[in-house]
């Protein structure tokens, strides 16, 4: 069991997941890391594999958590995949896909670790997007998933405040970061100086205010941090 306070990263094989589990451990966290893929063991005090959108799975992993690093007191829902297609090329599959993956995949983290972080007044944060609050062309199921993420983020906060359970969510622009393509709209100089940043955020940007959620926001209830370089302002 560990001596320093836990935390559950999902999607924590790479890009902000990664990223996250940098910044939580720098701040004196045990950090089990889960992915569908394999997480370098190197990188997490536990690695574990599961499908984030099946809530079986979910349950065993942070069963398995408390079982190698002890109670969950922060968990971070960052696992997402992206894709674009105009509305009418979308098939019911992906849609699917979109709010199992996104909606559900927050959803089964809250469920498994909520115990643990009504017990030790712990923090939940999800990674959401900017296209949530903005929308995007071609975007609609991933937006449509994302925004439904944070009605489930805010309903959630308000529903196990009391109990002392902080639950927030960031919201990044465009990342860079293996999610999106090399040939990517989003990395497009035409679109870069449209933001006045005129860049993507980085990784480590997103997790440090992952990190602040979690560690210093004592007062964030129900609130939506916006790192998308002045895309929404």
């Amino acid at each position: 069991m560990s001596e320093r306070p836990v935390a559950v990263v999902t999607g924590a094989a790479s890009g902000i997941g990664a990223a996250v589990v940098v910044a939580l451990q720098e701040r004196g966290f045990a950090v089990a890391g889960m992915d569908l893929v394999d997480i370098d063991t190197d990188g997490v005090d536990h690695a574990v594999r599961a499908d984030v959108s099946d809530g079986a799975a979910v349950a065993a992993a942070v069963d398995a958590v408390r079982g190698s690093l002890g109670p969950v007191h922060a968990a971070v829902s960052v696992a997402g995949h992206y894709a674009m297609a105009p509305v009418d090329q979308i098939e019911v599959t992906a849609w699917r896909r979109m709010l199992r993956v996104h909606l559900g995949g927050f959803v089964n983290l809250a469920r498994a670790c909520l115990p643990d972080l009504v017990a030790h007044h712990g923090a939940l944060v999800a990674i959401a997007s900017e296209l949530a609050i903005g929308g995007g062309e071609h975007d609609a199921h991933y937006a449509a998933a994302k925004g439904a993420l944070l009605g489930a983020v805010r309903s959630l906060a308000a529903e196990v405040a009391p109990a002392g359970v902080r639950v927030n969510a960031v919201a990044p622009g465009p990342t860079d970061t293996p999610l999106l393509a090399s040939d990517s709209p989003w990395r497009a100089p035409d679109y870069l100086d449209t933001l006045p940043l005129r860049r993507l955020a980085l990784p480590h940007e997103v997790a440090r205010c992952v990190e602040y959620l979690v560690c210093d926001a004592g007062f964030s209830v129900g609130d939506v941090v916006n790192v998308n370089s002045g895309a929404v302002i």
